[in-house]
């Protein structure tokens, strides 16, 4: 089996343009490829998770990846897959977010001499005359065309504004620039980025005459339909400092019945005739499908050590054994106290196991909320400030363990 109908088997493939062509550069290693990070953050979410892992199998299969850094597009914003225009960041904040992704992707990426790149956008984006590239690109494209793209669609009835609109010559320059630079021959993205890559493909063609592809992989949802690495909390990122390993770890261990298997294929690298030995395992086998998905995909991220630590403190906790040392922890400070106590409504809030007061509320009237293993059955109770500087533990539902402590 190739590697193309490994990405095929797997589920990974949403759209290609030129399936043969695409197909033969891929298994034989012809493939240099890019896929493009906009610096949105300070770190990688698990959203980057899959692009990360198929940049990694794609080199290991003897492609060579590009990684575009979006220091240029990130003064901008992809409209695709938005309800309203992204906060505009300064050039500073840009710069950081850059270089904060590119030390996580060299976790996953091999650079050096005949190997992956990395690139930022910004080296020419930001050096463009306007009146240059409208004669250069923007007769390349049809603006008719492009109000039917998919990414443009779906914001036309809340407004798109001029701003983003340039978004997808933005990308499609990208494309263009590092086929002439580097030789680059295929785009990789999520199948969001379709409309955008088929611009970049275009351009090339019609400036150059020269081939130029595009494959997008597949997004991976959840069984409520949310996006991978969305939560209650917000999204879950690849830096410890802003979700610890044991939060990252817990993620995967939640993760809907239905959807494991799915994220085996997708994310990890066991073979695929161990996971379809796997799918023929009985249903009681659940917990342990999930245990192994949680403990490899943290041990890809944070490493071994961490997902052993991760598990050993899951499996604790859950039985009601262990230490506390590894759980996610609030610390309150003494100003959050109202006359030496703070209620438990307050407590929720503050350790963002709730939203907001309401949620907490509700979630304490449906049986939801345990502190040091006794149910919360009054909205109104307090804790004192001995009680916080000794620690207590909630549990929320029957999964989610956080620590508070003074």
């Amino acid at each position: 089996m190739g590697i193309y109908e490994e990405l095929q088997a797997r589920g990974l493939i949403a759209q290609v343009t030129d399936e043969p062509e695409i197909k033969e550069l891929i298994n034989n290693g012809g493939a240099r490829f890019y896929i493009g990070f906009d610096p949105t953050a300070d770190s990688l979410h698990v959203g980057h998770f899959m692009a990360l892992c198929l940049m990694k199998r794609l080199q290991l299969a003897g492609n060579k990846p590009i990684v575009l850094l979006g220091g240029g597009t990130g003064f901008i914003g992809d409209p695709s897959g938005r309800t309203d225009m992204r906060a505009m960041m300064n050039a500073d904040t840009i710069a950081h977010n850059c270089e904060c992704f590119l030390k996580q992707i060299g976790k996953f990426i091999e650079f050096g001499e005949d190997k992956a790149i990395v690139v930022n956008n910004a080296d020419w984006l930001l050096d463009l005359k306007y009146v240059d590239l409208l004669r250069e690109v923007g007769a390349c494209f049809s603006v008719n065309n492009m109000l039917r793209a998919e990414c443009y669609k779906q914001r036309m009835e809340r407004g798109l504004s001029f701003f983003e609109f340039n978004y997808m010559i933005m990308q499609s320059y990208d494309f263009y620039y590092l086929h002439q630079h580097y030789g680059c021959n295929m785009q990789f993205g999520g199948d969001d980025q379709w409309s955008n890559m088929l611009g970049g493909t275009e351009l090339i063609r019609k400036k150059t005459g020269d081939d130029a592809y595009a494959m997008t992989i597949t997004l991976l949802l959840n069984s409520e339909g949310k996006k991978m690495g969305k939560t209650a909390k917000g999204a879950v990122w690849l830096n410890p400092e802003k979700t610890t390993p044991y939060e990252f770890y817990q993620y995967w261990r939640n993760v809907d019945d239905a959807d494991v298997m799915k994220c085996f294929r997708l994310l990890t690298f066991v073979p695929l005739d161990k996971i379809v030995e796997m799918e023929t395992w009985d249903g009681s086998r659940i917990n342990e499908k999930k245990e192994i998905l949680a403990y490899e995909l943290t041990t890809m991220i944070h490493g071994e050590a961490e997902a052993k630590k991760a598990q050993e403190t899951a499996r604790a906790l859950f039985s009601g054994k262990g230490d506390d040392e590894n759980m996610p922890t609030t610390i309150i400070e003494e100003g959050q106290l109202v006359d030496g106590t703070l209620d438990i409504i307050s407590i929720l809030v503050a350790t963002k196991l709730t939203k907001g007061r309401g949620e907490a509320r509700r979630l304490i009237e449906q049986g939801g909320v345990s502190v040091d293993e006794e149910k919360i059955t009054d909205i109104y109770q307090k804790f004192t400030k001995e009680q916080l500087s000794a620690g207590i533990k909630i549990k929320k539902g029957k999964k989610v363990f956080h620590k508070v402590t003074m």
